[in-house]
């Protein structure tokens, strides 16, 4: 082999194993990202709470109701939309609503009873925010279960 041939060989080499290493710390550093963002997960409150009531009840749904209080349980899992590649949150919840007056559900009983449901975050900017989506009736893993062909386990390799 002639000089010429070996530095492109050596320099396509180079660039090949600089891409090799490259995806490699990238996905390193999304994984360590979603681990901490779980982290944030597990450790938020009542204004994580509070900011996902105010966006669900801006929502006007369900109608002739307003969402009275929201309480985060457990389990919190992460999850990785597939499209994009966001880490979402799907938090366990139990919602109290309440009937607005003249919203035609003031003599309905199950207005005041408690409901299950898996609220759903988005990690943005390295915060948690929310559009107030409520998944009811199932829980976090159900609910991870239930959008598999759109939403992934975060430790599932990507």
């Amino acid at each position: 082999m002639d000089h010429p041939a070996v530095v492109v060989v050596l320099g396509a080499a180079v660039i090949l194993a600089a891409g090799v290493f490259w995806r490699r710390a990238r996905a390193a550093q999304l994984r360590a990202r979603r681990q901490l963002a779980l982290l944030d997960l597990q450790e938020a409150g009542e204004e994580l709470a509070e900011t996902f009531r105010q966006a669900a009840d801006a929502t006007g749904l369900p109608r002739g109701l307003r969402w009275k209080s929201v309480t985060l349980g457990q389990p919190r899992l992460a999850a990785v939309e597939r499209a994009t590649g966001a880490t979402v949150g799907l938090v366990a919840v139990e919602i109290r609503f309440e009937a607005i007056p003249g919203g035609g559900m003031e003599e309905v009983e199950a207005v005041s009873n408690v409901r299950a449901a898996t609220a759903v975050f988005m990690h943005r900017n390295g915060a948690w925010t929310t559009d107030g989506r409520a998944v009811f009736n199932l829980n976090p893993q159900q609910t991870l279960e239930r959008y598999a062909d759109t939403l992934a386990p975060a430790d599932e390799p990507s």
